[in-house]
């Protein structure tokens, strides 16, 4: 099969490496672009939110590629990306493609389903090929997520503006080339080093700042203007509340999500009210206990469970004392704004931050 797939952060390379290791042949989307988000808004619907129109104008890029085969994957409840699968593969039906959609559950919901469409993607390997393979895969995302964890630290001290995001784009596609458990581990070694290697200003104290919201703005740099990269560079450094390990292990291996955060966010909203709304309250409270200057909420426009997320955000940074920049983001969104709003907050940071000084 010619598999074709969203592009979402780390996780593309990873996929690609699975899908070769399976006997397929995967056409690998490029990092998303203002023409493919356009190209999804055209055919989406309009309440549609923007991960919705990146992942679909993707998807019309992989099918004019070559693709024959799509593979994607949701959650499960009252958030609606759970119906986005079903949606995609129908706009794409209506619009004359032939191609065969997998849509997979998480497999803790629907283990059955799930089942029967990891048969199909295994093709002709064994279960325990399977197993094999998906164990490489995790290994390599894990390696991926700390070296995100150290550029994160090291840009917000970087002497040379930039060569933190230089060493880890090469750091990105060493790793990306490694194929086999040893040359993975191999990469790992040198792509740690890379960053590692990086000139930084011992002497600075960096703001911290927790981002939190939807899975998919946080994780593509596209969808949320290159974010962690802005913030960096304005002397800050940031900490997600996903990333790929994390989630694998709260969302995709239990049904549970993160309990600590959920259990922070229960006398504020007591129940799941569907991706990661929830989760994002108690973030809030969860940065301001560990002692972070500020937090960024990332959130689609239309997305409901981040909206009722941000009706309670007043309240928690007042009772917990910590600023909170919302940022909901769809097409029409721009990139001069958007960086704005961070120099805005960053002062507002460093103004609240020298005032808390000389009080002392």
């Amino acid at each position: 099969m010619k598999v074709g797939y969203g592009h979402m952060g780390t996780l593309t390379p990873v996929i690609e490496m699975i899908l070769e290791d399976l006997g397929h042949e995967p056409i690998t989307p490029k990092r998303p672009t203002r023409q493919t988000l356009m190209l999804g808004a055209k055919y989406a619907p309009e309440f549609a939110c923007i991960p919705f129109k990146i992942v679909l104008g993707t998807y019309l890029e992989c099918l004019e590629s070559g693709a024959d085969t799509l593979i994607s994957g949701g959650g499960y409840g009252p958030c609606r990306a759970g119906l986005y699968g079903e949606l995609h593969g129908r706009i794409l039906k209506d619009l004359g493609y032939d191609h065969d959609f997998l849509f997979f559950w998480p497999p803790l919901r629907k283990p059955m389903h799930f089942a029967r469409q990891m048969k199909i993607l295994k093709d002709k390997n064994s279960w325990f090929s399977l197993y094999r393979v998906i164990r490489k895969g995790l290994a390599k995302l894990a390696i991926y997520d700390e070296l995100e964890l150290l550029a994160q630290s090291i840009r917000a001290r970087e002497a040379e503006k930039g060569a933190t995001t230089r060493a880890f784009n090469q750091a990105y596609e060493l790793l990306g080339k490694a194929k086999t458990t040893g040359a993975i581990e191999e990469a790992g070694i040198e792509a740690r080093r890379m960053l590692q290697s990086v000139a930084v200003d011992e002497q600075t104290e960096p703001l911290k700042v927790g981002i939190i919201g939807e899975i998919y703005v946080q994780l593509e740099p596209f969808a949320n203007f290159y974010l962690e990269e802005q913030l960096g560079h304005m002397g800050v450094e940031v900490r997600r509340s996903i990333y790929l390990t994390s989630f694998t292990r709260h969302d995709i291996y239990s049904t549970r999500g993160d309990m600590g955060s959920r259990s922070l966010a229960m006398p504020y909203l007591g129940q799941k009210i569907g991706g990661h709304g929830q989760n994002s309250v108690g973030d809030i409270i969860r940065y301001a206990q560990e002692g972070f200057n500020g937090v960024v909420q990332l959130a689609p426009f239309s997305c409901i469970p981040e909206i009722v997320a941000k009706s309670l955000v007043p309240h928690l940074s007042r009772e917990y004392g910590i600023p909170v920049l919302t940022l909901f983001i769809d097409e029409q969104t721009g990139a001069a704004g958007i960086q704005t709003r961070l120099e805005a907050f960053v002062d507002l940071m460093q103004q609240r931050r020298s005032t808390a000084s000389y009080a002392v």
